[in-house]
């Protein structure tokens, strides 16, 4: 088990990738599933025998807001499906903390329930924000849980250029489930929970 690290250098270190994952040419993207709410596209990770997934949709409503049910806090639990439990381990200053955090099992328990114990970071960006993320090898495993591990990850949300009151969000996932799955699962589920997010985040919204 690792000690906390530095907050303040993992923080511009994570920020800095996610803004180059940002800036990845379309051509490198392969589309992975389309809905009404947001499109899903993958590239091979640079950190693991996986994908990198994007994920972009519009979001009615303003950038704060959007960003506090995303970021850990009270709201996510309420409408995340997939997450079932997050608990903030420690609190850094400059809005980073560390989550403790599990997800439900998937495609009918193939994929069992997992644990992740991230460092969390929300910071500007251009007229918006960003959130992103990476798992730290932090505290023991809970029972009946796969510890899984997120490598850098985020979202960036901006407010559309003549509807403020509307939002562009880019997510950036490559979730290492862990566990002996085969990779057809792992990538069904990436695709269509990213999907979904967008639709539970649009209905959480409206409430």
């Amino acid at each position: 088990m690792d000690l906390l690290p530095n907050s303040a250098p993992l923080a511009t270190k994570l920020r800095n990738t996610l803004i180059r994952y940002h800036g990845i040419g379309e051509s490198e993207w392969r589309v992975a599933k389309r809905t009404k709410d947001a499109t899903v596209w993958r590239k091979p990770s640079e950190e693991f025998n996986g994908y990198l997934y994007k994920a972009q949709g519009v979001v009615e409503d303003v950038t704060n807001r959007i960003v506090d049910h995303i970021r850990p806090g009270p709201y996510r639990l309420d409408w995340d499906s997939l997450m079932t439990t997050m608990d903030i381990m420690e609190t850094f200053e400059e809005n980073c903390c560390v989550m403790r955090y599990t997800t439900a099992g998937q495609l009918w328990n193939i994929i069992a329930p997992r644990e992740f114990v991230d460092f969390s970071y929300t910071t500007s960006y251009e007229d918006g924000l960003l959130t992103c993320g990476i798992s730290l090898d932090y505290g023991e495993v809970r029972p009946n849980f796969v510890r899984g591990f997120n490598h850098p990850c985020g979202w960036f949300c901006v407010p559309l250029k003549n509807y403020p009151s509307h939002s562009l969000l880019t997510g950036y996932i490559q979730t290492e489930l862990r566990g002996m799955l085969p990779q057809s699962a792992v990538d069904t589920a990436m695709s269509s929970t990213l999907a979904n997010f967008y639709s539970d985040l649009k209905k959480a919204l409206k409430t």
